[in-house]
């Protein structure tokens, strides 16, 4: 199993993230947190924003379809995208999720 993350600017968007993914079966679970700080550098200057940072967790064979759907459906250019192996998974919760997704892979077409 995988754990990836993503931040946005606001709730909606962060939701919205979140609920498209799990209803595509791209992941099995979304959790939306926050507002968080983020401190970065932007176009040459020291930028602080709150954000929402919006969890995925998938099976691997979703990976790179999840990947292209977030940053496909996600507001910024260049969204945050960071993706983890999960070491142990417990033995229930990964039947579950094998039981609740999909390895199909995306087709592009920007929401709107």
């Amino acid at each position: 199993m995988f754990v990836a993350w993503t931040t946005t600017a606001n709730r909606a968007d962060a939701d919205r993230l979140a609920r498209g993914a799990v209803e595509a079966r791209l992941a099995v679970c979304a959790q939306v947190d926050g507002p968080v700080t983020s401190h970065y550098h932007h176009e040459g200057k020291l930028e602080q924003a709150e954000e929402f940072r919006v969890w995925f967790k998938y099976l691997p064979a979703n990976a790179s379809s999840l990947g292209a759907w977030v940053h496909n459906h996600h507001p910024y250019a260049i969204p945050q995208w960071i993706e983890v192996s999960a070491e142990n998974v417990g033995e229930k919760y990964l039947s579950w999720a094998m039981a609740n997704s999909t390895s199909r892979p995306f087709t592009q077409s920007k929401s709107p």
